[in-house]
């Protein structure tokens, strides 16, 4: 069996798995990552992105070769080390858009990828981001308006430093 060396959510690991794994079964099986889900396993619904060196992908069409040598971040390294939540999984709380949560991972990781790179999205922009992302428990309201929140608190939080 191939040995896949990649960092997750800042730890380092050298996992023993074979060759044709996808990186979400990786996460999962593997490191024990069940945060990230298995929804449609073809890339249609979001529901296992993470971001890759900061990109968000859908995991369950990755090879975890594909991963070697990178940066992972999935929900469980979202967080804060000292456990308080990030302003994204403080939004989707606070404002009722997470119901089932099966999708809210993805949700969450494909719009830190947003915020990342765009930190003041319109809500165009934010559908666009979002548009990966299947849920089948909500009209989109909640989330939509839980990413504009996450980005007035982080723009804010970024204003005083």
């Amino acid at each position: 069996m191939p040995g896949f060396k990649l960092k997750v959510n800042g730890r380092e690991y050298r996992v023993e798995a074979p060759a044709d794994i996808t990186l979400l079964d990786l996460l999962r099986e593997y490191l024990g990552l069940t945060g990230t889900k298995e929804g449609c396993g073809k890339g249609e619904c979001g529901a296992c992105t993470v971001l890759l060196d900061g990109q968000a992908v859908n995991s369950c069409l990755i090879p975890a070769a594909k991963a070697e040598g990178a940066e992972v971040l999935t929900i469980e390294g979202l967080a804060a080390p000292d456990g308080k939540l990030h302003p994204l999984q403080e939004a989707f709380i606070t404002g009722g858009a997470v119901q089932c949560g099966f999708c809210t991972p993805g949700m969450i990781l494909s719009a830190k990828a947003l915020l990342d790179s765009n930190p003041r999205p319109c809500r165009e922009e934010i559908k666009v981001a979002l548009s990966g992302n299947l849920c089948r428990c909500t009209g989109y309201a909640k989330i939509i308006a839980a990413v504009e929140k996450a980005a007035a608190v982080m723009a804010a939080a970024d204003g005083k430093n």
